[in-house]
């Protein structure tokens, strides 16, 4: 059983972007196929994102925001109680008009130390010896 506090530095991961904040609380070498973060998104920030070799699923537990779909321009409110998955490796922006605290999953599982490229897209995992691992 794998048990964590959000509270306890000592088994939390915090990486940061420049709108964001991901608090990394399982991650690739935990063996669950996914990784699971609790991550704030900066009040009145945009965040372009295009994830090429990572599925994300996001559950929005407080703040209010909108999700842009920019191969088609669509947009979605987001707030509590919204879940959106990214299932086509959808280019993306992310604006929060207030500070939105999200709940994420991520598969292939991220290691921990990754943060957006100038694409928007985190590194590919790389498969060691039947682990994964972040490049």
């Amino acid at each position: 059983m794998i048990v964590r506090d959000l509270h306890d530095p000592t088994y939390v991961r915090t990486v940061c972007g420049p709108t964001w904040t991901s608090r990394r609380l399982l991650l690739a070498h935990d063996g669950m196929g996914f990784s699971l973060h609790d991550t704030i998104i900066h009040a009145g920030s945009e965040t372009r994102m295009h994830y090429k070799h990572h599925l994300e699923s996001v559950y929005c537990i407080s703040g209010e925001g909108e999700i842009e779909e920019l191969d088609n321009g669509r947009v979605h409110q987001i707030r509590p109680g919204v879940v959106y998955a990214l299932d086509r490796h959808d280019r993306h922006v992310l604006r929060a008009h207030s500070e939105l605290r999200l709940v994420c999953t991520f598969n292939p599982p991220l290691t921990g130390h990754e943060t957006h490229g100038p694409d928007g897209a985190y590194p590919p995992a790389v498969v060691v010896a039947g682990t994964e691992v972040g490049r």
